[in-house]
């Protein structure tokens, strides 16, 4: 049977033991819908509670409750449990450590993000040295991950997506990480040597399709986009210096995007995501596309990413590009049309341009 989680938004006065009431209601009744609830998170401050129930499906869930108590979830999405576990850390209910008829959970479901991405894709520098940079790479952000407790949910060669339950723990972990990749690459050229790593925060529910969606998807972009090796939101900059008093995020150190910054992310993101590949897509229409005029648009793209319009929408398209050859999905001059190149020439010159390397060339490396 398939694995749910929904969200219920409760009322100020909600507080931890009247949902470990409600959540016994719906364990009382819970056979006569076929359900069954594996466990539950509560935010006290945040006044929110996660659901984790196994179900035929979505409307068995909002019967069940209703029946119980009448408190219909504000949102309902299907799970994997061992996705939920990586973020949440369990899928069961904790041990009732203070040995009360009631086992009343006070455990919030908000968690920071980590996207870290490093720029592996072209690495094919002598074999050994690479495996060995490799090794000492990941097992350097293992060990950080586990010191500052950070959970990891996915991860390859070049990508780490992980959760922590504390920001200040997120925040020292990637400047550890950042400090780390330093060391253990020493003898690389800096375009052999990037690292970019991002920090969101959220909850498991959103308006999204998908798990912790929404905080995961703006980590990623700031990390692809802004121009900065280590990005955090502003709600992760508000939160680290309401747990830390005396500190503040240094901007030399963290670029902490403003809230006026993240709104331009999200909008310039949705709009390119849907157009980066379509050949009629260039400098003239971008601003226009997103409600600017050319002047304000260039100055709030230049200071977010640190490129004009016109090199924005190259190195993009190069990235994507430099995605699909190494899927080696099609050929060079069909992922040069793919990508909204006008022709393959041109992109190979592109390519070779930022890359330091032909795309038929790199084709031939990364065989697989």
């Amino acid at each position: 049977m398939p694995i749910y989680m929904d969200r219920h938004d409760v009322s100020e006065n909600v507080t931890a033991e009247n949902v470990a009431q409600l959540h016994q209601a719906d364990i009382k009744i819970q056979d006569k819908f076929n359900c069954r609830g594996l466990t539950y998170w509560f935010d006290e401050n945040r006044k929110t509670a996660f659901c984790l129930i196994e179900a035929p499906n979505k409307e068995a869930i909002k019967e069940m409750h209703n029946h119980a108590h009448g408190e219909v979830p504000n949102r309902i999405i299907e799970v994997d449990s061992n996705i939920v576990e990586s973020f949440l850390g369990r899928i069961e209910d904790p041990v009732n450590a203070q040995n009360t008829k009631l086992n009343i959970i006070n455990d919030p479901a908000f968690r920071v993000i980590m996207v870290l991405k490093t720029s592996s894709y072209l690495n094919r520098l002598e074999a050994n040295q690479f495996n060995l940079f490799a090794q000492k790479f990941h097992n350097s952000v293992i060990k950080s991950l586990k010191y500052f407790k950070g959970s990891i949910v996915k991860r390859d060669n070049n990508h780490y997506l992980a959760s922590f339950k504390s920001v200040s723990n997120a925040v020292s972990c990637i400047l550890k990480i950042q400090s780390n990749f330093k060391y253990v690459t020493p003898k690389f050229d800096l375009k052999n040597r990037k690292i970019k790593i991002a920090l969101s925060a959220g909850v498991p529910v959103s308006d999204e399709k998908n798990l912790f969606e929404e905080a995961i998807v703006l980590a990623a972009r700031m990390c692809d986009i802004v121009n900065a090796e280590l990005v955090i939101s502003y709600e992760v900059k508000v939160l680290y210096e309401s747990e830390n008093r005396n500190l503040i995020i240094d901007n030399k150190l963290i670029k902490a995007l403003d809230p006026s910054e993240e709104k331009f992310l999200i909008k310039l993101m949705n709009y390119v995501e849907q157009v980066w590949n379509a050949s009629s897509f260039n400098v003239n229409n971008f601003s226009k596309g997103l409600g600017y005029s050319k002047s304000q648009f260039y100055r709030k793209l230049l200071k977010l990413t640190g490129l004009s319009p016109n090199n924005f929408i190259k190195e993009y398209r190069l990235q994507k590009a430099l995605e699909l050859l190494h899927k080696q999905s099609s050929n060079i001059s069909e992922i040069a049309y793919e990508s909204g190149f006008n022709s393959p020439a041109y992109f190979s010159k592109c390519f070779m341009e930022k890359y330091g390397i032909l795309p038929s060339k790199y084709i031939q490396q990364h065989k697989i």
